[in-house]
């Protein structure tokens, strides 16, 4: 992956973090390149991260082996609709980080046939612990793959999904799963300021016992269900509360809410993809 060279059409949050991944990672700045219609953005990037920008989106995926396709999934369209010419000429994989894109729309507004990635990151991303699905269409090679996955993995895990329609199971777990953590940990610090202690000290508390479970999980090698039976003490405080969320349908609610996702990513990619 060191000797390609890698585009990013869109220069915001999460192409930086891929960018300071890839870097981190040993990728040669002088091997990215950045294009943005934000001429300010542009010079951040290049004083920073010491990356390449251009001036076009033209000029970039003619100078690249990847383009990761990074502006936002109302843009893409017209992005691919602008370049499509160099796109043409190009023989470019294609990266795409933009939720709701299908590949069957990838492949309209391309016109031809490309080998294309479609990535399903999340936000912790941003601090390099993210989690990201992917799937690639049948014009992907094995080479392609492992530098499609390297590049993911710069910036958190990558799992190859088997079918594409498993990317909207992968934004109501992972994609939209940060929130619903942190959903917990607001009604954990409203509960425990109720219960006498302060902001400072129950934020605290609660932040690190995420941080704590989720490294046990990690580093576990029984299931979630065995590491909640190990600190639920027969008659204790745990059992209390775990009788308390299972009695008020804990579990049906976790299971609706992640369909109410899974079914709004399939809603969101036939507004947004192509007729």
């Amino acid at each position: 992956m060191k000797t390609k060279n890698i585009g990013f059409i869109g220069g915001g949050n999460m192409a930086t973090s891929l960018i300071q991944g890839l870097i981190s990672s040993g990728h040669s700045e002088q091997q990215i390149w950045v294009a943005d219609s934000n001429q300010e953005k542009l010079s951040s990037l290049a004083t920073s991260l010491h990356v390449n920008t251009s001036a076009t989106n033209d000029a970039l995926i003619a100078d690249v082996d990847v383009v990761v396709l990074a502006v936002k999934p109302q843009a893409i369209a017209q992005v691919i609709a602008d370049s499509k010419a160099a796109f043409d000429k190009a023989d470019v994989l294609i990266v795409s980080i933009a939720a709701g894109i299908n590949q069957a729309s990838l492949s309209t507004w391309l016109g031809c046939d490309k080998a294309i990635v479609r990535c399903m990151p999340n936000t912790p991303s941003l601090v390099q612990t993210g989690a990201t699905g992917i799937h690639a269409n049948a014009n992907v090679s094995g080479e392609q793959r492992d530098l499609a996955e390297n590049i993911m993995r710069s910036v958190g895990i990558s799992i190859w999904v088997e079918e594409e329609t498993e990317i909207d199971a992968v934004t109501a777990v992972s994609g939209s799963g940060p929130a619903y953590f942190f959903l917990l940990m607001e009604a954990m610090e409203a509960a425990a300021i109720e219960l006498g202690l302060t902001q400072k000290t129950a934020r605290l508390l609660i932040e690190q016992t995420a941080l704590g479970a989720s490294k046990m999980a990690l580093e576990a090698d029984e299931a979630p269900s065995e590491l909640r039976r190990k600190v639920t003490s027969p008659g204790g405080t745990t059992e209390q509360a775990i009788n308390t969320f299972n009695e008020n349908g804990f579990v049906e609610l976790v299971n609706k809410a992640l369909k109410a996702a899974n079914d709004r990513s399939v809603t969101l990619a036939n507004e947004l993809g192509a007729d």
